[in-house]
């Protein structure tokens, strides 16, 4: 998700005023018009911008340089592992690799990345890598959302900046429109997706075989997510305008205005999903993040670049609906359609921190600055931006792919208030990136980001946006060679020019199938915002309104906020609270009944609540009902939680590695308790036999170390015996079946044997194939690997403080700069199932906006007999019934899997990259990492 570029804006812009005079500026002058300190932080010097400008050239030449080297021509590169990510060669991930085709994806998303950052001869052999090797005529299945955004949006970016270098005179003096023809090429391979009867694009579609056909192996789903199908305008109507055929912008067009027709006209929101056949909603729950997100920022956006006022229309009334309902500031939270004072989930997700962007875009500075500031202290207490958190700033998900929104809404802020407060914000963010997610071969995704644990995996999405963000916030003007405010900025940051505007104009601007007398034209926005009325005289302005938010992770208490109470009962309390539940009590039934909600026994012994509002005896009653189904699913899902275990970290600490790889672990159900002892160091050894089921037969080569044990033929807890009987410290059993990996398989938990393990007393940890592989083959490579067993990776800074550490890493005369790099370096009828939800709670968010929770339909939960309380203890709502805040464990997004271990099979985990050809590339580096300076961690 990104923003536009601003223009420069003089006076006002005139009601609906002639877009060939005012060339889109409406909407986006502010980003121009209000460079203007807010006195909140000092001034940063033009020396530190610049020296923080090059650290981010030398950071996205370590990421590109290395996908170039070691991945190239794949779709995108595995920084652990150091090879290419290709589709149907690694192990599915889902969703996720919708977005993989086989055309090269990282090295497209990246071409107007290279210009904005100056490497313009760079970007030529670019594109003629583009032209000689990408074929968009692949067998296979893509998301068409991921697809438009990504592909053809880096194509028509990459033509635009390329015919601006032809212009210039010096580079592409050859260039013929070859990308623009490949980005043709790849509009009329999409289009078949929208052959629907309401003009929604199918989600997916195979790049030679199109939809529906046998061999297509898509063309059978019925639904489709809002951003999927209302994120497309910007890319097809500039390549109606770019090409003059306008079957492009008109299909966009028609997908958008079925998406407004089909508005909850009450609320004017939208839901997350649609059926693209019946235009029903499928999930009735709307927010600003995942799903819907690009959708509004593609409205506002139109009208930009289209000069078409109906957009700008449909986006004011959305973002009335938005600020009326879904802000809380500083929280934006998820509500149903039809009942938008209700609450439909107590979490957020990573994707709407682009929302503060739009809305300095839009004018709205001040819950921009409120919201971007309660996601910059989440940060800062994670290090990165979760997946998603609770409203009382706990870990929902953990992973972190490494998403530029945060960095998106940081630059607009920043060029919107010329406040130096956030500089030193994306500062923070250039050395947490290094510090935490560089690897020798690029940067690698967060996979759990209380740990510090990595996942082979860098998106192009963070080449093509994360890069070109963080440095246009350091950037002069004088340090770009074109002005970046002539363009603006598709989801995926690629640049589109302005002038299209007043281009190959042969579609109406006002859509004739949409009424728009019932809507409220007073309150929508014709001129540029006045800088006087956003800024008052106070200088501290910004400051004063990011000042009550500072503590507002470890102090606030959000959930306080009843909205539905304050709304239909003036303080009231709900009749029954889901803790307070017995299924034995008379009146406690007779309450459910009135709330529309019946009880079932089911025959293993578990209770079952399902709710049909319509059986409600009056709709305060039915919300009453909905809020308590939710509570008792919040209630039963943490409760299942509790049962679970943290995952834990294993960091190689010794040469050449010195804590930079963090691997992953599952936890053990006996044995040492990492989280309540201290970290376990030692060299490993492998045990003999290898299964640890026996007796071991060297036991002075394990003697003081951490074993290697593979998994089967035995139970977890007689390895532990046996290694720890031969004197070892610590034990790492490494998964027996192949290819697997942490970032594919949910969290491994090691059961014990069901009898007395007290006497267990090293700490145990589990690894997949994938990670165990990185250890054995670093053994190798170097007969003495260390590593390190513990709840969270340690800093490296702590690691090195170590005096043996120090001496080896000082010894090794190609560390020298290695260190100075790491240094810096849910509606009336809804059902949810309880473990369904546990299980969709499991994946990560991806930038394929649709695999987020179940569908809504009726309200069922299923509890156990041992569930139901009325123990006050047991409350595990974050607000009791005094609004007071409760303390609360971290709460885990992964689902554990606890098994005994019987598997005979026995085998070496597949082979990966050597170590010392890891190792080179890391010689390459010196020159450019000796350029930055050492700084503390």
């Amino acid at each position: 998700m990104s923003g536009a570029g601003g223009r420069g804006c003089g006076s006002p812009v005139p009601q609906r005023a002639p877009w060939s005079l005012v060339a889109a500026t409406a909407a986006f002058c502010l980003v121009s018009a209000t460079s203007v300190w807010t006195a909140g932080a000092e001034p940063m010097s033009r020396e530190e911008k610049q020296k923080l400008g090059n650290q981010v050239l030398e950071m996205f030449d370590h990421a590109y340089g290395n996908y170039m080297e070691h991945a190239y021509p794949a779709d995108e590169l595995m920084p652990l592992t150091c090879r290419g990510r290709v589709r149907g060669q690694e192990p599915s991930r889902g969703d996720v690799d919708d977005a993989l085709g086989k055309f090269s994806l990282t090295l497209i998303d990246s071409l107007d990345t290279l210009v904005v950052l100056n490497k313009t001869k760079e970007f030529e052999d670019a594109v003629r890598k583009v032209l000689r090797d990408v074929n968009l005529d692949n067998d296979v299945v893509v998301s068409v959302f991921e697809t438009n955004i990504r592909v053809l949006g880096g194509l028509l970016g990459g033509h635009s900046l390329a015919i601006m270098l032809k212009e210039k005179g010096e580079y592409m003096q050859w260039y013929n429109d070859e990308l623009l023809q490949m980005a043709k090429q790849l509009g009329y391979k999409l289009l078949p997706a929208f052959n629907t009867t309401s003009g929604l694009p199918y989600p997916r579609i195979n790049l030679k075989f199109g939809i529906r056909k046998p061999e297509a192996r898509t063309g059978t789903e019925t639904d489709t997510c809002t951003a999927c199908a209302g994120t497309l305008i910007l890319e097809f109507a500039a390549l109606s305008r770019f090409t003059g055929a306008t079957i492009f912008e008109e299909y966009a067009r028609k997908a958008l205005d079925f998406l407004w027709e089909k508005r909850q006209r009450s609320s004017n929101l939208v839901g997350v999903t649609i059926n693209i056949h019946t235009g029903d909603w499928v999930r009735k729950d709307s927010g600003v993040g995942a799903g819907i997100d690009s959708y509004y920022e593609y409205l506002l956006k139109a009208y930009v670049l289209l000069g078409d006022d109906s957009f700008l229309e449909r986006f004011n009334t959305h973002y009335d609906a938005i600020m009326r309902y879904i802000s809380q500031p500083p929280l934006l939270l998820d509500v149903h359609i039809h009942k938008p004072m209700l609450n439909a989930r107590t979490w957020m997700d990573a994707l709407l921190a682009f929302f503060p962007g739009l809305q300095v875009l839009k004018g709205d500075i001040r819950p921009a600055i409120e919201t971007h500031e309660m996601l910059y202290q989440v940060i800062k207490k994670h290090n990165f931006l979760p997946e998603a958190f609770t409203t009382d700033f706990r870990v929902h998900w953990a992973q972190h792919p490494l998403r530029p929104e945060f960095a998106e809404s940081t630059y607009f802020l920043y060029k919107a208030t010329g406040d130096p407060y956030y500089l030193e914000v994306g500062k923070t963010l250039i050395e947490n990136l290094n510090k935490y997610a560089r690897v020798p071969c690029g940067f690698a995704a967060m996979k759990d980001v209380r740990t510090g644990s990595h996942e082979d995996r860098m998106d192009s999405f963070f080449l093509a946006e994360m890069f070109k963000y963080l440095y246009l916030l350091f950037a002069d003007k004088e340090d770009i060679i074109f002005d970046i405010e002539d363009y603006i900025f598709t989801t995926e940051a690629h640049l589109l020019p302005l002038w299209l505007s007043t281009t190959n104009q042969s579609i109406s601007k006002k859509n004739i199938t949409s009424e728009y007398t019932e809507l409220d034209d007073s309150n929508f926005d014709w001129t540029c915002p006045n800088t006087q009325i956003l800024f008052p005289n106070d200088p501290l302005y910004a400051q004063s309104i990011r000042e009550p938010l500072k503590n507002v992770v470890d102090k606030s208490c959000p959930r306080g906020i009843i909205r539905v109470e304050e709304s239909f009962r003036s303080g009231a309390k709900p009749p029954l609270r889901a803790r307070d539940f017995m299924a034995t009590n008379p009146e406690h039934l007779e309450i459910l009944k009135k709330m529309g909600v019946s009880l079932i026994h089911l025959k293993d012994g578990r209770v079952q609540l399902v709710q049909h509002a319509i059986q409600a005896a009056s709709s305060i009653d039915a919300e009453d009902g909905l809020r308590f189904m939710q509570e008792m699913i919040e209630l039963s899902s943490q409760q299942q939680k509790e049962q679970q275990l943290p995952p834990r970290a294993v960091q190689i600490v010794s040469h050449p590695f010195f804590g930079r790889v963090v691997l992953t672990a599952g936890p053990a159900q006996f044995g040492l308790d990492l989280s309540k002892h201290k970290e376990t160091r030692g060299f490993v050894a492998s045990s003999k036999p290898y299964n640890g089921c026996s007796e071991l037969t060297n036991p002075e080569a394990v003697m003081g170390k951490i074993a290697l044990i593979q998994r089967g033929q035995c139970m977890f807890a007689e390895k532990a015996r046996n290694i720890q009987n031969a004197g070892a410290i610590g034990g790492i059993v490494i998964d027996d079946n192949e290819g697997s990996s942490s970032d594919t398989a949910p969290l491994f938990q090691m059961a014990g044997d069901g009898k007395d393990t007290d006497d267990i007393k090293i700490p145990m940890l589990f690894l997949f194939s994938k990670e165990g592989s990185i250890i054995l083959d670093a053994i190798r490579e170097y007969e003495e690997v260390e590593v390190l067993l513990s709840d969270k990776a340690k800093d490296r800074a702590a690691i090195l403080k170590d005096p043996e550490m120090e001496n080896e890493e000082q010894s090794s005369p190609e560390n020298d700069s290695q260190n100075q790099s790491a240094e810096q370096v849910s509606s009336s009828s809804q059902e949810v199932d309880l473990v369904d939800q546990e299980s969709s709670e499991e994946s990560s968010l991806n930038s394929h906006p649709e695999s987020l929770s179940p569908a809504d339909t009726d309200n069922v939960a299923s509890i156990s007999p041992s569930e139901q309380t009325s123990d006050p203890t047991e409350n595990h709502e974050t607000t009791n019934l005094n609004g007071e805040c409760t303390d609360l464990d971290n709460q885990l997004q992964e689902q554990s899997e606890t098994e005994e271990d019987s598997n005979p099979n026995v085998s070496w985990g597949k082979k990966v990259q050597p170590i010392d050809s890891i190792l080179a590339d890391w010689n390459e580096d010196i020159e450019a990492f000796e350029m930055m300076e050492k700084d503390e961690l």
